[in-house]
């Protein structure tokens, strides 16, 4: 009996031994991990990539650096890449405004509607091969063809060429609204030089649709 007790004993031991050598060895797995995330982000703020042991001297560091690897996986690496980087940014801008540095972004100007209608017309005149046809801007160009403004005088000849290619609808309506200005500008007064060039332009649209 005595000697089965002494047997107990040692086991319950043995197993508290095994327990107490399992936290060790988690708590050095922990502090190992710790040193990797460290070191990492050391690499990434110095824009530089991470050093990992690729030929270790004895096989025991090679199972531990493969254990290593293990357990900061590649998704882990990313993340934690990405992250550090964000911090970084931040302490940039951040440096930036202390230094009275604008960090907003400067925004390309857009184009007008008359930039990009007139744009449009001259890729249609010099580029053919490369023009395609946009309804969006041959109706900005129809709606505002008799505004010298809009369109100056050197466009209006292009087009005029432009418009010899309208067909169906689009050159039907184009007459009856050319048709019903120019019934508007009969009894306006016939002296003002803007209405003058705006009755011109008309009466050359309907002489080249009509």
């Amino acid at each position: 009996m005595p000697k089965m007790k002494m047997e107990k004993k040692e086991k319950k031991v043995e197993k508290k031994e095994k327990k107490v050598e399992k936290k060790e060895k988690k708590v050095e797995k922990k502090e190992k991990k710790a040193e990797k995330r460290k070191k990492l982000k050391q690499c990434v703020d110095q824009k530089e990539e991470p050093e990992f042991e690729t030929q270790p001297k004895k096989k025991k560091q090679d199972l531990q650096a493969t254990e290593e690897e293990e357990e900061l996986t590649a998704e882990e690496k990313r993340k934690l890449e990405r992250k550090l980087k964000k911090e970084r940014k931040k302490k940039e801008k951040q440096q930036m405004r202390e230094a009275g540095i604008s960090t907003k972004k400067v925004e390309p100007k857009k184009q007008s509607g008359s930039e990009l209608a007139l744009a449009y017309l001259t890729s249609w005149s010099e580029n053919p091969e490369e023009w395609k046809f946009q309804k969006a801007r041959q109706t900005w160009l129809l709606v505002h063809m008799y505004d010298k403004e809009k369109v100056p005088d050197k466009y209006f000849p292009i087009l005029l060429d432009y418009l010899q290619g309208l067909r169906g609808g689009a050159r039907d309506i184009t007459v009856q609204k050319a048709e019903a200005f120019m019934k508007e500008l009969d009894g306006s007064n016939a002296e003002d030089p803007n209405l003058l060039e705006k009755c011109e332009r008309i009466r050359q649209v309907l002489q080249l649709l009509s």
